[in-house]
């Protein structure tokens, strides 16, 4: 694979390449230890985002490969999964050929990983296939990545030119799985384990205890966390009671509290302890910057708004 250019955005410190270089088996999700799964990552993301965003990546695409009974990944591979769609996706599978060829942008792990799960168009319907990272004809485009939250990945448009490509699962397979919905919900454990880790500055604070503003903050920081953590823990209990599910109304429901969380932890945190943080803790400072880029993976309003169609459409929502 061409390597990225030198205006791209820097790749994963040693420390982290270690950390990938140790990755733990995880349970997949959905089979009676999704919560487990679900708290390794938070634990991850609490530690380093950018990690994370590579980790669950590896890991999904682990479930991915079980859910559609394909052959699993080789033993030290490391797996990204490129599902990202929309007007620069034009990536298109042909089956004769067995390859591809278009650009997929928001390719994360891109020059770290060893394989890819990339979804693609074709006569077919769309399809997901499996292409090793060193094969011919990728090339990474130039990266253009200005926020500093995030940037400790390469995250960029990769251009296929007639790669070979292994279909993964039947047309239309990777979507149609109830574990698209359940990986999602995994996503949503990362932004929690960061939340938690963003929050320990003013749980430690000294303030608490003379301030009474400072601890009323604490209060609400506490009451989201909780409330958001306890619909995890929910919406884990009811993968595993019944796998078949997609839980697709309750995935959303659960990423949408746990964004607002985050959201609302960067706020109330900062508005307690003031700047000297973002300024002068240099991990604090990344944890905020990251976490404000990686909730942005959320659909916000349009999440909201299918969730309100999905609610309409229900009785019994709100029983106790």
């Amino acid at each position: 694979m061409d390597q990225l250019s030198e205006h791209a955005s820097p790749v994963l410190d040693a420390g982290a390449r270690e950390v990938l270089e140790r990755l733990p088996a995880l349970p997949l999700p959905g089979r009676g230890n999704t919560l487990d799964r679900w708290r390794a990552l938070a634990d991850i993301a609490a530690r380093d985002l950018c990690v994370v965003k590579v980790v669950e990546a590896h890991y999904d695409a682990q479930a991915i490969l079980a859910d559609l009974h394909a052959d699993a990944l080789p033993q030290d591979a490391l797996a990204a999964v490129w599902a990202a769609e929309g007007p620069q996706a034009t990536l298109c599978f042909d089956p004769a050929l067995g390859t591809v060829t278009g650009n997929k942008p928001w390719c994360s792990g891109a020059g770290l990983v060893d394989v890819a799960l990339v979804t693609a168009q074709s006569a077919e319907g769309p399809r997901l296939v499996q292409v090793r990272t060193d094969a011919a004809g990728i090339l990474l485009q130039p990266q253009t990545w200005h926020a500093t939250g995030m940037g400790g990945i390469p995250s960029g448009t990769a251009r296929f030119d007639g790669v070979a490509a292994v279909p993964v699962g039947a047309p239309g397979a990777y979507l149609a799985r109830p574990g698209f919905w359940h990986g999602g919900a995994g996503i949503a454990a990362c932004w929690y384990g960061a939340a938690a880790a963003l929050a320990a500055p003013l749980q430690r604070s000294p303030r608490v205890a003379t301030d009474a503003q400072t601890a009323a903050l604490l209060g609400e920081v506490d009451m989201a966390l909780h409330s958001a953590a306890a619909l995890l823990r929910d919406l884990a209990a009811r993968i595993d009671a019944d796998p078949s599910r997609p839980c697709q109304t309750e995935v959303v429901r659960a990423r949408s509290v746990v964004e607002r969380t985050c959201t609302r932890v960067l706020d109330v945190v900062g508005r307690a302890l003031g700047p000297a943080p973002m300024c002068l803790d240099a991990e604090h400072a990344r944890r905020w910057s990251d976490l404000t880029v990686f909730i942005r993976q959320s659909h916000a309003d349009r999440d909201w708004a299918a969730l309100g169609r999905d609610v309409q459409a229900q009785e019994g929502t709100w029983s106790l």
